[in-house]
């Protein structure tokens, strides 16, 4: 799609800024919190399919769930190839499942536009994080981790670009 190869699009994008929180306790934060997020963008994506009747929103939630769906694949590889914990798929789907709960305020549309921009711009904050960070061969993962997350940054702009674009399409009543 447009030349981005998005299988590789890792993606961070929690739907709240909490989502990745309650995994503090494992090996890397960057990990956690990008596992979290991606698990909550693939259900919210099939909640859209299941809820929507929008083209528009159909098609993005479908690129969502192949491209976090891949992406998550993919950290977790490198995570499990250096030693790190990767959280637990049915921990994270329950947590998913119960912020998108929250979506109820607005039309189902109009909400998930919102929070896809909302998820994609803290995404794109936490992978500029990470692949802005010092590393050194002592960390657990460090180079990969830094490498995974600037392959994804362009991926993730333009998931953000494409969710602006939804959610003026589909704005707040």
């Amino acid at each position: 799609m447009d030349g981005f190869n998005l299988r590789h699009l890792a993606l961070a994008v929690a739907l709240s800024t909490g989502m990745g929180s309650a995994f503090a306790a494992t090996s890397n934060t960057f990990v956690d919190n990008a596992a979290a997020g991606g698990i909550a963008e693939i259900e919210a994506s099939r909640l859209a399919l299941e809820k929507s009747a929008s083209a528009d929103i159909k098609e993005f939630a479908t690129m969502m769930i192949t491209d976090h769906g891949n992406a998550n694949d993919e950290l977790a590889t490198i995570a499990k190839a250096n030693g790190i914990e990767v959280p637990d798929d049915t921990t994270l789907v329950k947590q998913a499942k119960e912020k998108i709960l929250e979506l109820r305020d607005e039309s189902f549309d109009a909400a998930y536009a919102n929070n896809q921009v909302k998820a994609h711009e803290e995404a794109i904050e936490l992978f500029k994080k990470e692949a802005n960070t010092v590393t050194d061969d002592k960390v657990k993962g460090g180079p990969e981790l830094k490498a995974f997350a600037q392959k994804m940054l362009p991926a993730l702009e333009k998931h953000l670009a494409r969710a602006k674009d939804l959610q003026a399409k589909h704005p707040s009543k």
